[in-house]
């Protein structure tokens, strides 16, 4: 039987000490560049596997990032079903952390015990936590005194990296787009989830601050709240709007998968958009490319938004322990096939 190569063959091969082999494996700037090099052809043909584990633990760092995000049913796979947010989000985590060499791990939020225990058992240089927790328990998880981002988190916690975009300037901008072409009956559809509830408070906001400054009064049978963030409950959320009594001429759905849910129930019972209906999204996710008509939404750039998330955490962590920061990122109104004047 073959004996498993070891740090002692490496150097033996390279003709160096198991030092310097130690130092090329953690990336420890300490040798030249033809050091490295003969370290690392020693390694390929030997066909020598670190073991990362141990390494990690003898520096206490394991290259392992934790993203909690919300439970839908009681389980991950609706979010990545259902919601293309969560998606796109986490392709642009996975895209910057396998460029820097780090390990996103992922779970989903039960309660808080469950949280505390989850963080406990891992060896993680960082956590991204997406959707509200109680004060309380990100409190507790401070404790474990690593750096901690919150995804779209109002709250005011000064220990903590927060990235997040303006949710009520959003709300505003697509509902002034409508009025601006003319619409004033405008119905809109927000995601009533714990998880969303207080970004969706924002735009609901900003929808009420463009109807106030329209001297036009809230009417509380075009607001909608949608018990998901899915093509399927969009659909149903038409349904209603087809329906109502109330004359709407416009809808400002709060994402994008529901507006096109929405556009799907119309288009089944003989309505066009925007000949009969103006709508607006929130997000301009990468999906809705593939969709006619061409959707007008509000543009966060939400792959992007993983990348920032995750690029904010690694330079945290390895400049342990800089001044935790709150991010704002730009969105943007666009202006597509899907609204029209009237």
């Amino acid at each position: 039987m073959k004996l498993k190569t070891t740090i002692r063959d490496v150097a033996e091969y390279a003709s160096v000490s198991t030092a310097t082999v130690s130092y090329v494996l953690n990336d420890v700037n300490k040798v030249s560049q033809q050091t490295k090099e003969k370290v690392l052809e020693a390694i390929k043909h030997l066909d020598y596997h670190p073991d990362f584990t141990a390494i990690s633990l003898s520096k206490r760092k394991s290259n392992m990032i934790g993203v909690m995000i919300p439970f839908v049913n009681h389980s991950l796979p609706p979010i990545f079903k259902q919601d293309h947010y969560y998606t796109e989000i986490i392709s642009g985590m996975e895209y910057i952390s396998s460029a820097q060499n780090y390990d996103l791990l992922i779970s989903g939020v039960r309660d808080s015990e469950d949280c505390k225990s989850w963080v406990a058992k891992r060896n993680l240089d960082g956590l991204i936590i997406s959707g509200p927790l109680p004060d309380s328990l990100i409190k507790e998880l401070n404790t474990f005194n690593i750096p901690i981002v919150l995804i779209d988190n109002y709250g005011d916690f000064e220990k903590n990296y927060q990235i997040m975009i303006d949710d009520e300037l959003g709300g505003y901008l697509g509902t002034k787009h409508l009025l601006n072409n003319g619409h004033t009956h405008i119905s809109f559809v927000r995601i009533n989830l714990p998880s969303t509830d207080l970004i969706d408070q924002q735009r609901y906001r900003g929808f009420k601050r463009a109807l106030n400054e329209a001297h036009i009064s809230i009417n509380p049978d075009l607001v909608f709240d949608a018990n998901g963030n899915s093509f399927e409950i969009g659909y149903k959320i038409g349904m209603k709007i087809l329906d109502l009594k109330e004359k709407t001429t416009a809808i400002f759905a709060s994402s994008d998968i529901l507006a096109v849910g929405i556009i799907q129930a119309f288009r089944e019972n003989g309505k066009e958009v925007p000949k009969d209906y103006s709508i607006v999204g929130f997000d301009d996710l990468e999906i809705i490319q593939y969709i006619s008509p061409k959707l007008t939404t509000i543009r966060q750039d939400v792959f992007n938004k993983g990348v920032v998330l995750v690029q904010t955490i690694i330079d945290a962590i390895e400049q342990n322990g800089s001044h935790p920061v709150k991010l704002t990122l730009p969105i943007e109104l666009i202006v597509r096939e899907s609204t029209r004047s009237i």
